[in-house]
Order: C-alpha cells, then sequence, then structure tokens
C-alpha cells in the first residue's frame, strides 16, 4: 500500500475518517444523512421531470433549473453514497485515483453551480430590464451556451486541482484524511514538501468563483432593483420583484453556507474539527435539499403542475 521515504510515504489509496471525533455516532448519523440525501435525490428528479413533461415550461428560467438539478444530483452523489458507507460499513479506504476523481466533482460542480446562477442572473436582468429582447436574446440555443460555458469553465479551473497533486505532491506523512469525503485542502495539508502552489491555486480559484461572481450577481441585481423602483405601482414593483424571489432564495442558499464553511475553516482555529466536517457536509446537501423545495413553493407554474401530477395519480374516491 505505500513506498516509504524517510518519514513520509506514496499511499495508493487514503483513510476517510467520517466525522472525526463522532465514531460513535456513524450509525446514528447515518439516518438524517441518508434521509437528506434521499430528500435531495427524490426533489431534484421531481423538478426533471416535471420540466420535461410540461412544454409550457421550455423556458430559460427553467432550463436553468434543471441544470441546477442536474448538478446537485452530481454534487450529492460525489460524496453521500461513500459517507454512507463509512457510516454502515467502516468503509473508509478510497483509492488515490477514486480521491482525486470525487476532489474533482466536488469542486468542479460546486463551480459550474456558481456560474448557473451567475447565467441565471444575467436571464433575470434580461428579463425584467430589456423584457422586449428576452426572447430574442435568451433563446434555447444561448441557453444552451451558457449552461456549456459554465460547465467549461468549471473543468478548466478544477481540472488542475488534482493534476497538481497528483504531480507534485506525491510523497505524504500519512494516509489518514480527517474528513468525510476528499476535500482539496484536506488532502494538501498533508503532503510532504512545498504546497505553495497548491495553496495559491485554491484560493485564487476560490477568489475568482465565490468573490467575482457574487459580485457579478450582486451588480445585475442593482440594476435589476433599479429598474423595479421605476415601475409605477407598488403593485407592479412585487410582482416584478416575486419573479427573482426564487432565483435569491437559491443563491442565498448555495453562498451562505460555502461561505460560512469557509471562513469556519480558515479562521475557526478553536471550533472542533466535527463542526467543521459537519458544515463541511451540510453545504453540499443543504442546496440540493432546499433548491426543489423553493422553486416548487414559489414558482407558480412548477406548483401547478406538482398539484395537477398528484391529483391525477390519486386513486378516485
Amino acid at each position: 500500500m505505500f513506498t516509504f521515504y524517510n518519514a513520509c510515504l506514496t499511499p495508493t489509496s487514503f483513510w476517510l475518517t467520517g466525522i472525526p471525533g463522532l465514531e460513535s455516532l456513524h450509525i446514528w448519523l447515518s439516518i438524517p444523512f441518508g434521509s437528506m440525501y434521499l430528500v435531495a435525490v427524490v426533489g431534484n428528479v421531481i423538478i426533471l421531470a416535471v420540466v420535461r413533461m410540461d412544454h409550457s415550461l421550455h423556458q430559460p428560467m427553467y432550463f436553468f433549473l434543471c441544470m441546477l438539478a442536474i448538478i446537485d444530483l452530481v454534487l450529492s452523489t460525489s460524496t453521500m453514497p461513500k459517507l454512507l458507507a463509512i457510516f454502515w460499513f467502516g468503509a473508509s479506504n478510497i483509492g488515490l485515483n477514486a480521491c482525486l476523481a470525487q476532489m474533482f466533482f466536488i469542486h468542479c460542480f460546486a463551480t459550474v453551480e456558481s456560474g448557473v446562477f451567475l447565467a441565471m442572473a444575467f436571464d433575470r436582468y434580461v428579463a425584467i430590464c430589456d423584457p422586449l429582447r428576452h426572447t430574442s436574446v435568451l433563446t434555447h440555443e444561448v441557453v444552451a451556451y451558457l449552461g456549456l460555458a459554465a460547465l467549461l469553465r468549471g473543468v478548466l479551473y478544477i481540472g488542475p486541482l488534482p493534476l497538481l497533486i497528483h504531480l507534485r505532491l506525491p510523497l505524504y506523512r500519512t494516509q489518514i484524511i480527517a474528513h468525510s469525503y476528499c476535500e482539496h485542502m484536506a488532502v494538501v495539508t498533508l503532503a510532504c514538501g512545498d504546497t505553495t502552489v497548491n495553496n495559491l491555486y485554491g484560493m485564487g480559484i476560490g477568489f475568482l468563483v465565490l468573490i467575482l461572481d457574487s459580485l457579478a450577481i450582486t451588480a445585475s441585481y442593482v440594476m435589476i432593483f433599479r429598474a423595479v423602483m421605476g415601475l409605477a405601482t407598488p403593485e407592479a414593483r412585487l410582482k416584478t420583484l416575486g419573479t427573482c424571489g426564487s432565483h435569491i432564495c437559491a443563491i442565498l442558499v448555495f453562498y451562505i453556507p460555502i461561505a460560512v464553511s469557509s471562513l469556519t475553516h480558515r479562521f475557526g482555529h478553536h471550533v472542533p474539527p466535527h463542526i467543521h466536517i459537519l458544515l463541511a457536509n451540510f453545504y453540499l446537501l443543504i442546496p440540493p435539499i432546499l433548491n426543489p423545495v423553493v422553486y416548487a413553493v414559489r414558482t407558480k407554474q412548477i406548483r401547478e403542475r406538482l398539484l395537477y401530477i398528484l391529483k391525477a395519480g390519486a386513486p378516485p374516491r
């Protein structure tokens, strides 16, 4: 399993601890985590099915929502099955290549999701600030290109992360990762040798994705609010802002857990390790759970379609 070089080793696999410090509670923790994963999968599959079945929902906003649903399924499935295997069977071992692949999918699709939120902000900006051109600007082809651009950006940004680890950091002090999944910094901190390049690249990507995307989204909503405040009546303002409500909620659900987890990881040195790991898992689970709920509750078309399907599937009295 290892090739030793002095005090360092070259592992072919790593050992994930799950939730460090709470090993005795792993079986009990599997209940809420398993339930949340099930809710996330079912909720996002329902959103995909509803949009696919109802042709009136084949509009840019709902296509972007489908992209979010697919991304959330990938994000939660990249981590939860392995975490549940650790909880239930003690299957903590993960191969080096599998670890790097998991790292890529987690960070890549989190980046893609941020890009989709940016595209959705552009969609809302055009719909409200230039409504007469919305259908000509946000065509199905343009929506597909925006989704593809978000995916390619994620691959280009995150692709070097596992490559830098594989090429620059072959030696490690231990194979034990005090985490429930192969997060970039959790792996890099175990490495022997100079990790400056890996640290700077990871921080640079975090700045580009979280800071610049959130600033661009904020700028778009500043222009949207200015346009809305120019409307004649309060009723028109509320109705127009209501079309943005679901998107704003989804953005907050995505960015707030990431910001809290990142700040706790960077500055919360006195926070117990299991709190760090629980927060890291929650930020991968909360958006997949809440996005379908937010859009099902706040979006009239999806809510009506869901009620119609439920009524149609109900047995006759």
